[in-house]
């Protein structure tokens, strides 16, 4: 039977996205997306970490910043580091391969797709839903 692991979330990074790069030289964008629920004072909202690679990477690096309201398509992803004092960590995170920028500057869009070879940056697209 087949099985399905699929994450869809559109939210506004809650810091500056950190950047670091692998041994291989491909950059590693990270950062905190809030997605909000409910009304009044019923309204709450979650956190989730959000990890991408390569060169959706490269285009949030370039035009992702603190506040920007941007859509996720992910999988969602848990593993364990040991920390600097040597206790085993556990993160759950959403390991992205599509990024749209939303309510740009002048109403553009900008995508980024790490499932395709070539980088892509597409300006003006509605998300299809």
């Amino acid at each position: 039977m087949a099985s399905v692991n699929k994450a869809i979330l559109v939210g506004h990074v809650g810091k500056e996205p950190e950047f670091r790069e692998t041994k291989s030289g491909d950059t590693v964008a990270s950062f905190s997306l809030a997605t909000n629920s409910g009304y009044g004072e019923n309204k709450t909202t979650d956190w989730h970490r959000v990890v991408f690679f390569g060169k959706t990477a490269d285009v949030i690096k370039q035009y992702v910043n603190k506040g920007s309201q941007i859509y996720v398509e992910g999988k969602i992803a848990n593993r364990s580091y040991d920390d600097k004092e040597g206790i085993k960590r556990y993160v759950t995170e959403i390991t992205g391969y599509t990024m749209q920028m939303l309510g740009g500057a002048g109403g553009e869009k900008h995508t980024a797709d790490a499932r395709s070879d070539v980088d892509v940056v597409e300006k003006g697209e509605d998300i299809p839903f």
